[in-house]
């Protein structure tokens, strides 16, 4: 498509400036977000909701003090507002001196983006600015002259529209793709130019066409699938998440979900279907943590850990995408904010806002565990309740604003973010790539101090990491992470599992470098107070805590015998930087094996303790020949863990076979949990946890059978089988089920399995869609 020119375009738009005066009169204006529906809707609101009236007052206030001032970076919402509430001229005269003065510029893009080779024409501060004109014009519309109307779509076109799509859409001058800046400088060049689009369509002819583009433009951009000759990714996980940040999913997002509104506005229609807007809200839900005092967000990336992204969330449900959880989540952000800085004490989201539903006081609606697969996030929490706990794990790729952190995870505790990432600060301070980037402001494993290449930054990932097998069975979640890609200039094998049992998150890391070198186990705790109290490490802030207990690096530099290593780790309290400041310090631990090891599995536990460290679980090492393993005791529930130091990829050609306490299993993590009154057997077992075993037995008897190695949480109540079973596309497991029990579920879903009395055996199969022929034949009658 080929832009015009507004030179080219005068004769035309005068033309139709005529017709449009005289058939429109300014009929149906403004359209893009301050209808006269929302207004009227709004003025109903203030004199039925003191909170709203207060907010109004606010922002009428704002545009007050913006007629003496020459700030449109700040202005033009407010005294849209202002004007579109009040019929107030003055407001209209401030708008339209703010908007004649920024017409009158040569470029709207930083002097930098067009000094570049070649010229950027537009970027993120063209887009700002096509915004500011595109809505001060339509606010005021009945108050601009045919000249004036004239003089400020053309300008639009010139400085907004034509740079936009000319840069980054139309064949015949554009310079970038989907994967150089598409994650979120397209987002905010072209939808911004589709907002500008919208608000001069009756004023410009070709707008509608512009229109047009932006929304085939927009199919694409949301399905990017990535570049792996340039080792991009794809922009948005399947399940709605957007790998760089939370904050950088907001802003992403946030450039869309205005141009929808108006869209939705302008034409009385909505855009494009894009099915993945029905799961985006649950992406920003999922990335909460829920406080009573504040409301927190997951900080990997280029983001904040502070409730600052309601955006999102505010303008879906403005788009129609209704959801309770996403009333309740955004009222949840607002927690903790000065009263002006909640989203109705702006233009924007005060006419937009959402105080007409009740909130519930918990998000529903939701699993309390999450896995993005593409991206390789995962989060996981104790429940949707105020202050709960939620473990936040990433293992994804690295570049831009998505830094060098596989493997790394974030530990909130009792309303407090306890474990933390560490950060970003502005990108001009040098520090940004040197430290906040970096591995080493992560809680990653570091070899002889290097983590992933400093080149990811720039370069990207080749193999990213990936998180795997996410199971959540209320009192036991697992998941594990595979950082080897990433790490591989130093590591052969970089896994890291979580189990976390009631109160204890147990964190197993399985290394093997290419060479013998110093190991070290990071923990980040932000401006939380830290001290070494025995074995402990004790993470405080206000009324929360945690113990960081290392309890196994298993293997001696020689490989020798499993050795207490405990006592012997060499604590290190190293020095960084704090989030989001330039260049204060904070500190942080580096725990290390003394020597030089190749290969050894690390087990560490964190205890979310209370805050009297009443209930404290008891924790005991165990160990054999060919075993690392914990035996934890809590709530009257004893659950050991084993550690399978035979199924770690040395037996090659062989199972990898093994026995502990009269259990086989060829697993390469097993845990049983039986009552602390009662014995490590099958007759008192409550709870069975397999990752990636094919068999479970004991004295001639299997709790678990299958040809394939799977993944499995099985809990044993009387009459009730619950199963939770992952592995390949189509898998038979025989599970041990003591008498017939009445009710089985099968991950999450009633099942009906086929039953041997003889055995005690339920069996089941697993299939995903386009294995289910094969599934029903193996299924058979039952």
């Amino acid at each position: 498509m080929k832009l015009h020119s507004p030179v080219k375009m005068s004769s035309l738009i005068a033309l139709f400036l005529v017709v449009t005066n005289l058939c429109y009169a300014g009929k149906g204006r403004p359209r893009l977000f301050y209808t006269d529906e929302k207004i009227s809707e709004l003025k109903a609101q203030i004199k039925q909701d003191t909170a709203i009236n207060h907010a109004w007052l606010f922002v009428l206030a704002k545009a007050d003090k913006a007629l003496s001032q020459n700030n449109p970076a700040t202005a033009i919402d407010d005294l849209g507002l202002a004007y579109r509430m009040t019929g107030d001229p003055k407001y209209a005269a401030k708008l339209k001196e703010l908007l004649l003065a920024a017409c009158k510029k040569t470029s709207w893009e930083a002097a930098e983006m067009l000094n570049r080779d070649p010229a950027w024409r537009a970027g993120l501060n063209s887009a700002e600015q096509s915004y500011r004109v595109a809505v001060g014009f339509d606010c005021i519309y009945d108050q601009l002259s045919a000249d004036e109307k004239k003089s400020i779509a053309g300008a639009l076109v010139k400085l907004g529209i034509e740079p936009a799509l000319g840069d980054w859409v139309s064949g015949n001058r554009r310079i970038h793709s989907l994967n150089s800046m598409g994650h979120n400088w397209w987002s905010a060049a072209v939808f911004m130019a589709g907002v500008s689009a919208l608000a001069i369509r009756d004023e410009v002819p070709e707008a509608r066409e512009w229109v047009r583009t932006v929304e085939h433009a927009s199919v694409q951009w949301f399905n990017f699938s990535g570049d792996q000759l340039n080792n991009k990714p794809a922009t948005f996980d399947r399940e709605g998440g957007f790998y760089e940040s939370v904050g950088y999913a907001a802003f992403a997002s946030k450039e869309y979900l205005l141009y929808r509104l108006a869209y939705r506005n302008s034409l009385g229609d909505t855009a494009v279907d894009v099915p993945l807007l029905n799961t985006l809200g649950d992406f920003f839900t999922n990335a909460s943590y829920p406080g009573t005092a504040t409301s927190m967000m997951l900080n990997f990336g280029d983001s904040h850990v502070d409730n600052r992204e309601w955006y999102p969330l505010l303008l879906l449900m403005a788009n129609g995408y209704k959801a309770d959880r996403y009333l309740t989540a955004l009222n949840n952000l607002q927690k903790g904010l000065a009263r002006n800085a909640r989203y109705y004490y702006s233009a924007l989201g005060l006419v937009y806002n959402q105080q007409k539903g009740k909130a519930a006081e918990l998000v529903s609606g939701l699993p309390d565990s999450k896995l993005y697969p593409d991206m390789g996030w995962a989060m996981l929490r104790s429940s949707w309740k105020n202050d709960a706990d939620m473990l936040a794990v990433k293992s994804g790729t690295t570049w831009n604003h998505a830094h060098a952190d596989a493997n790394s995870f974030i530990l909130f505790h009792d309303g407090e973010n306890l474990l933390t990432d560490g950060g970003t600060v502005f990108y001009n301070n040098p520090q940004y790539s040197d430290y906040f980037f970096q591995s080493g402001a992560h809680n990653v494993v570091l070899f002889n101090g290097e983590g992933q290449s400093k080149d990811d930054e720039y370069f990207g990932v080749k193999t990213p990491g990936k998180l795997y097998n996410l199971m959540d069975a209320g009192g036991f979640k697992y998941i594990y992470g595979d950082a080897t890609g990433p790490t591989s200039k130093n590591f052969e094998r970089n896994y890291r599992h979580f189990l976390w049992i009631g109160n204890v998150v147990l964190i197993i890391d399985d290394l093997k470098a290419r060479e013998a070198g110093k190991m070290e186990w990071l923990l980040h705790y932000g401006d939380a107070q830290a001290k070494q109290d025995g074995l402990d490490i004790r993470i405080t802030k206000n009324k929360a805590h945690v113990l960081v207990r290392p309890l196994f690096p298993e293997t001696l530099p020689n490989g020798g015998f499993p050795h207490d290593f405990p006592e012997k780790l060499i604590l290190t309290e190293k020095e960084g930087l704090h989030d989001h400041t330039a260049n204060v310090k904070e500190n942080y631990y580096a725990i290390a094996a003394p020597g030089k090891m190749r290969q050894t599995k690390w087990i560490t536990a964190v205890i979310l303790a209370d805050e009297q460290d009443s209930n404290l679980p008891i924790i005991e090492k165990i160990e054999s020949k060919d075993m690392i393993g914990i035996k934890l005791t809590q709530n009257g529930t004893v659950t050991k863990v084993y550690l399978n130091l035979q199924a770690d990829g040395k037996m090659m050609g062989r199972n990898s076979n093994n026995s502990f306490d009269g259990w086989e299993t060829d697993a390469y993590l097993t845990a049983v949990s039986y009552p602390a009154k009662g014995q490590n057997n099958m007759g008192d077992a409550t709870r069975y946890f397999i990752a990636n075993g094919s068999y479970l037995r004991k004295d001639g008897a299997a709790v678990l059978n299958s040809i394939a190695k799977v993944f499995m949480i099985a809990d044993i109540k009387p009459g009730k089988l619950d199963v939770h079973l992952q592995g390949q596309p189509i898998m038979e497991a025989g599970v041990y089920a003591p008498g017939k029990p009445k009710q089985v579920q099968l991950n999450n879903q009633l099942y009906r399995p086929r039953y041997t009395d003889k055995d005690q055996v339920a069996t089941v199969v697993v299939a995903d869609g386009e294995h289910q022929p094969e599934a029903r034949q193996l299924l058979g009658d039952r």
